[in-house]
């Protein structure tokens, strides 16, 4: 219990440093600042695979499957890489919601970041209820692997064509019926009052839509590290490590997604293996090594294909 507090209180601390201290007035965050945090952050996350290896190593943390330091560590870091990979579907979506609603780039990091809170919260309650579930009834470890095949196959088969329009979305509609909605910008508020009537602002609005879009995404996230792992503490951790660089990452590649197109089958190649993964767990046991190095190839597969072909085109 100690361990998770600790963990909660350093995760708040540093999102009142940034919000506080590295972001307290608005601006446009470069590529280089971005590409600057993506790396903290990305190196702090795998930095954390040392501490949960210490912490399992001591007993300082409850261990209900009896894991050792060495498998405890390969899985968060294992958990971790496809929470991130998964993230890169979530960006796209955040620059159409971002675009679509207008909002400024030196106004997107104060949205992201209340976002992000919201995130952490949401993922929280989906990973405890999706922990107990599959504790209580096994069996729904086989609906969750062919949930994640069946979205691998909807991945590769979907019209590319069908793009989200934020504005024409169920969310959308829903909140302009509880809240009046104005098209104007007061800064970074996400309310404004016109004519003594509070207004939603398009701040508030992308917010909204953002944090709805994170739980239907947390749908295939949640499920894939459960395939890897159902202690709870590397479950939430991993989570939040892949939650809290998602900012920096979305500043840093929003301009560059169309590099990576390939990446979209790698994604495919993950889920299909984390989906095959939880359907054969009583027949086939995969060593980590072999789920992490899987995951870790595809990603680097998927990059180098689309860079080399990015080339080619140009």
């Amino acid at each position: 219990m100690i361990v998770w507090v600790c963990f909660l209180i350093a995760i708040l601390l540093f999102l009142a440093l940034d919000l506080g201290v590295f972001n307290k007035t608005p601006h446009e965050i470069s590529s280089k600042e971005a590409g600057k945090w993506t790396a903290i952050w990305v190196s702090l996350s795998f930095v954390f695979s040392a501490v949960i290896y210490w912490l399992y190593q001591n007993n300082y943390v409850d261990n209900p499957d009896q894991l050792k330091p060495t498998v405890a560590s390969m899985k968060y870091i294992t958990g971790y890489l496809i929470e991130l990979s998964l993230s890169v579907d979530n960006i796209f979506v955040i620059a159409i919601i971002f675009s679509s609603f207008k909002i400024p780039k030196k106004y997107q990091h104060r949205v992201l970041f209340w976002g992000i809170i919201g995130a952490i919260f949401f993922r929280g309650l989906m990973i405890y209820f999706g922990v107990l579930i599959i504790k209580k009834f096994a069996w729904t470890t086989y609906l969750f692997g062919s949930f994640l095949i069946y979205t691998a196959i909807k991945m590769l088969y979907s019209n590319e064509e069908e793009e989200f329009k934020p504005k024409n979305s169920y969310i959308y509609r829903l909140l302009s019926k509880i809240t009046p909605i104005t098209t104007k910008i007061d800064g970074e508020h996400f309310f404004v009052k016109i004519e003594n009537i509070k207004y939603a602002t398009p701040l508030f609005v992308a917010l909204i839509v953002i944090e709805v879009m994170d739980i239907i995404f947390a749908l295939d996230s949640v499920p894939a590290i459960l395939a890897i792992t159902s202690d709870p503490f590397l479950v939430f951790s991993s989570n939040i490590f892949a939650i809290l660089g998602l900012r920096s990452m979305y500043f840093f590649l929003a301009n560059m997604l169309e590099k990576f197109s390939y990446l979209e089958y790698s994604l495919i190649a993950i889920l299909f293996f984390v989906g095959l993964k939880m359907l054969a767990h009583d027949y086939i046991k995969f060593p980590e090594w072999a789920s992490l190095g899987f995951i870790a190839l595809s990603l680097i597969i998927g990059i180098i294909v689309s860079l080399k072909m990015n080339k080619k085109s140009h």
